[in-house]
Order: C-alpha cells, then structure tokens, then sequence
C-alpha cells in the first residue's frame, strides 16, 4: 500500500546505518533474511532489496575471503498469494526466494538460523480479536461497535492485553530463531505517547468505518447481531508499549527507537478515496468472511462519503509510524 511504501522509503538510511554498525556477521556460507508479513509486494521488495545492499556492502567493508550466498525467505499465512509474489520477483535480485508460510506470532524456522527479520506494518494485527469483547457476559462486551479506539475502557484494555500477548509471542519466537548478534527491523503504525486512542488518524478512520455498519443496520442490509460480533484485530501502539514489551522479554537490545516524521502519516495527502481503499484493503478479507461480499462496495462508497465530510476533523489527528531496530543479546 501507499502509506506502507513511503515508510520503507523512510527507513532506508536506519536499516542502512543499523546494519553497517551493529550486524556481527558469522562464519558460514549461508546468510539468511526474512521478510515476514510478506503479503503480495512490491512494498517486501523495496524492504529486502535495502537490507540486501547494505549487507551486500558490509561483506565488503569486513573484506570476507568466504563467499556468502544471500537466501531470503518470505513469510507470511498459508493463504497469501506467494503465486503472485514469485510471479514479481526483481529480476536482478541477488539472493535465493523461498516461501515460509505461518503466523509470525509462532514458530517459523529452526533455532539460530535467521540473521536479518524484517517486520514491516505487520504487527498492528493483532493474532485474533479479543476474547471478551465478544462476550455478552463480559463487561468488555462492544455491542454496537467494530473497533475499540471510541469503546469504554474495558474493550481498549482488551485489546492492550491482546497486543501485549501477541507481542511477547513474536518476540520469544524470533528470541529462538535469531542468532546472536542478529538484527530484527520493526515498522509500525503508532499514536505518540500519551494520545487517545480516539485521536489517532488510523483509529479515526476504522470508527467511521463502524459507523457505516450502523447505517446499514439501519437500513436493513445486515443484522445489529452480526455487527455485536464483528471487531477489527487492529491494535495502535505507542512508543512506551513497544518498549516496554521489549524489555518485558530480555532477549533483545534497542539499538534504535526512532519516531518518523508526521509525513509518513496516512492522511497527509491523502483524498477521501485513498484514505477509503487503505482501509478495505486491510479489512476486506474479515469483512466478507462475516458478512459476505453482499455489502462490500455498498459500504466502502458511505465509507468513502463519510471520510469526505470528517477531512477537517481527520487532518487534526495524530499518526506516527515506529521505526525499531533490535539486536538478539548472547544467550546466558
């Protein structure tokens, strides 16, 4: 997507200087890359193709007498269109592509075998949306509601406990993966310390996206009972959580937290069109699962409409994205 495009570009002179200054590069002919949360491209190609050409140039910097054959393995659910993917391949890569298919919240390769993982937009999803909040009995229950960002605090911490699991489940499976002195290289969509969840652009956009579901309750297109059971698993961090859930974990260093300039924000620029397709891209798949492709276009053309009406109040939010850079501490 769009959005996630400028954020590679604007990462590419960190992932730069990260890997020229703290990659420990090891014995062995093999040296291993992962991009996970691939989906289709071309925004995985642009990442791995700035990774390659900075340990590309590192090789040569530390003068290695062994050749290193270059392997990256593109990551993502059984139900990705790696088809699609392979059928993009660069071709002037200079690296082997394989496929690794699961969730990046589990176990994907062998221990101490991955070098470089590259994580880019992808852990905002959350693994599954909260138990609770799809609870009738539960004082988290969010009847009437997709999201949680303008929910009541018992639905936000929910979701906060999800994000913190899932994030303790990537980080102790990369924790096994990674070989010491290895790099993980995170982006992701954050608010700034200390902003409402309802102030964030990203959040602003997926609640006006629960209000077309209400109006087409309303309407008689779909039923109040489906919508009760309908959340998006979609989480916002913050640069305290992250770090926090690093240093929960131990087995990581920060070599660099840095928050990127407002202009990686999805609306700056944007029409309420674009703004519309960021959206359906990132929830169509669980909408139609639930609902079907019946309301699809009906919903995303009031989607589209609302956004137009919002544009003073979305310019006001606040978006960042998260660049992080983290390197596996020896074991001890």
């Amino acid at each position: 997507m769009f959005v996630q495009r400028r954020v590679v570009r604007a990462t590419k002179q960190l992932t730069h200087a990260v890997v020229m200054e703290k990659l420990q590069v090891e014995n062995g002919s093999i040296f291993q890359i992962t991009d996970m949360g691939c989906s289709i491209g071309p925004n995985t190609f642009i990442s791995v193709k700035n990774i390659v050409e900075s340990v590309e140039l590192k090789f040569k910097l530390i003068n290695m007498t062994q050749k290193k054959h270059i392997q990256v393995l593109f990551n993502d659910h059984a139900y990705n269109d790696f088809n699609t993917l392979f059928a993009s391949l660069p071709s002037d890569k200079s690296y082997y592509a394989h496929a690794a298919i699961g969730s990046f919240y589990d176990r994907v390769f062998p221990d101490k075998s991955i070098h470089i993982v590259n994580c880019s937009y992808g852990l905002h999803f959350l693994s599954r949306v909260p138990n609770n909040v799809e609870n009738r009995e539960s004082l988290a229950w969010n009847k009437g509601k997709v999201y949680y960002s303008h929910s009541k605090e018992d639905v936000i911490s929910e979701y906060s406990k999800q994000y913190e699991k899932d994030m303790e489940c990537f980080l102790n499976a990369r924790a096994q993966e990674v070989v010491t002195g290895g790099l993980v290289f995170i982006t992701v969509p954050a608010r700034p310390n200390g902003t409402p969840h309802s102030k964030v652009i990203y959040n602003m956009l997926a609640d006006i996206l629960g209000s077309c579901f209400l109006h087409l309750v309303k309407q008689g297109d779909i039923e109040e009972e489906e919508v009760d059971t309908f959340n998006i698993p979609v989480y916002i961090t913050s640069p305290i959580e992250v770090e926090e859930a690093i240093k929960r974990n131990g087995s990581f260093s920060i070599e660099k937290l840095e928050i990127l300039s407002k202009e990686t924000s999805p609306i700056n620029g944007l029409i309420a069109k674009d703004a519309s397709v960021h959206i359906r891209a990132i929830t169509e798949g669980l909408i139609e699962e639930k609902f079907g492709t019946k309301i699809l276009d009906k919903l995303f053309q009031l989607h589209k409409q609302k956004l137009e009406d919002a544009y003073l109040d979305l310019i006001s939010g606040e978006a960042i994205s998260l660049f992080i850079a983290l390197k596996r501490k020896t074991n001890l």
